[in-house]
């Protein structure tokens, strides 16, 4: 028998709000905010269109160089060597942005990260590229390979600096996702994203991310700049307990990217917030179970709860628990058993397991020919 239980009335929400009803608007071309801790977006523009990326193409080949830092397979102080394509197509004489290394000059991973993160450098990025596969285009075959076991979907590399290329896209989407996973997997080098100056080679560079100058709680991630791709960020900021990320892109200006980013992020933290309704191993429905050692199993979320929410239609929200009736033993605890849906109004927002909180094994013949006697004479 299939059971569906009205819970309660709760002020909870995970929709995309600013979607709708103009909640908030930017000059961006394409743009998206997401919370951190749930992933919910809060507001998008055009954020799943594959865009030129910039230099915050960027944050594929940091994510790789972390990864391999944290794996094991490199230090902090290893060096790499500069060769003479990272310094003709990344140096200064290309007119990019640039950490001025020198051909054969053998740097520490640090510096390159550094260089990369705070100077932008083209010149650090590809002698990573070469250090690590090999060549660049090998390298953007790696970043592509990692790109697909992250799940980033509309997300295709041809280099590791975000020159143009034809072909050399993401979406909004797709960048938030990055960054996500970046302060997720790498917390105790996130902290270098925030670092406002570096001085390499006697040359010291401001960090281009504006927000670190003017918006309370901005900690990182990367700028991009180029004639296709207008100016763009990708950045999160912290207040209390809350971290929110956002990507803009396709602006007119310098200018006019510090004043989007910043009023997105700023409504962003005051229109939203985040709750926890339901405790890990909450208890949520009590189960007959067929032929079971115990007669009842409790359903449990498995985790927290906790859902974002838009705090002037927080009292519009709801949840549910679905579960059939009875369960046929034996139960092994974490089974799925029924699903917990938040809603809004009739619409199904999330939809969580219910698991089994412990085993319960199956009677033996005796006890199952009792069971079926008692529910033949008594319908139990």
């Amino acid at each position: 028998m299939k059971q569906n239980l009205r819970l309660m009335t709760l002020g909870i929400s995970l929709l995309a709000f600013a979607t709708s009803a103009h909640a908030f608007e930017t000059k961006a071309q394409n743009a998206i905010l997401m919370d951190y801790e749930t992933g919910t977006y809060l507001f998008t523009k055009n954020h799943q269109v594959m865009i030129a990326p910039a230099s915050m193409s960027k944050l594929m080949t940091v994510y790789i160089l972390l990864h391999k830092i944290k794996e094991g397979e490199i230090s902090l102080e290893d060096t790499f060597t500069v060769s003479q394509k990272a310094w003709e197509k990344g140096g200064a004489a290309s007119g990019g942005s640039t950490m001025f290394l020198k051909i054969g000059q053998e740097v520490k991973v640090e510096d390159l990260l550094r260089g990369i993160l705070i100077q932008s450098g083209n010149d650090a990025c590809i002698t990573v590229a070469e250090n690590i596969a090999g060549s660049e285009d090998e390298f953007a075959e790696l970043m592509n390979e990692t790109a697909e076991k992250l799940g980033l979907e509309n997300a295709h590399f041809e280099n590791s600096t975000g020159l143009p290329h034809p072909e050399h896209k993401i979406s909004a989407e797709d960048l938030a996702k990055l960054a996500r996973h970046i302060i997720k997997e790498f917390p105790e080098y996130y902290k270098i994203f925030s670092e406002k100056e570096f001085t390499y080679n006697g040359i010291k560079q401001g960090n281009r991310n504006p927000l670190l100058y003017t918006l309370n709680g901005a900690d990182g991630l990367k700028t991009g700049h180029t004639n296709e791709a207008g100016y763009c960020l990708t950045a999160s900021a912290v207040r209390g307990n809350r971290r929110l990320i956002e990507v803009v892109a396709g602006l007119e200006s310098n200018k006019e990217r510090s004043e989007e980013s910043e009023s997105l992020m700023t409504w962003g933290f005051a229109s939203f917030d985040n709750y926890k309704f339901f405790n890990k191993n909450q208890i949520m429905a009590n189960v007959p179970v067929w032929y079971g050692a115990l007669p009842n199993v409790d359903l449990v979320v498995p985790e927290d709860v906790i859902v974002t929410v838009k705090k002037s239609t927080k009292n519009k929200y709801g949840a549910k628990i679905d579960y059939d009736t009875p369960v046929k033993a034996p139960i092994f605890k974490g089974d799925k058993l029924g699903e917990l849906k938040i809603t809004y109004g009739e619409k199904i927002l999330q939809t969580i397991p219910l698991v089994a909180k412990e085993d319960i094994a199956k009677v033996n013949t005796v006890s199952r020919f009792i069971a079926n006697l008692k529910y033949f004479i008594l319908g139990k």
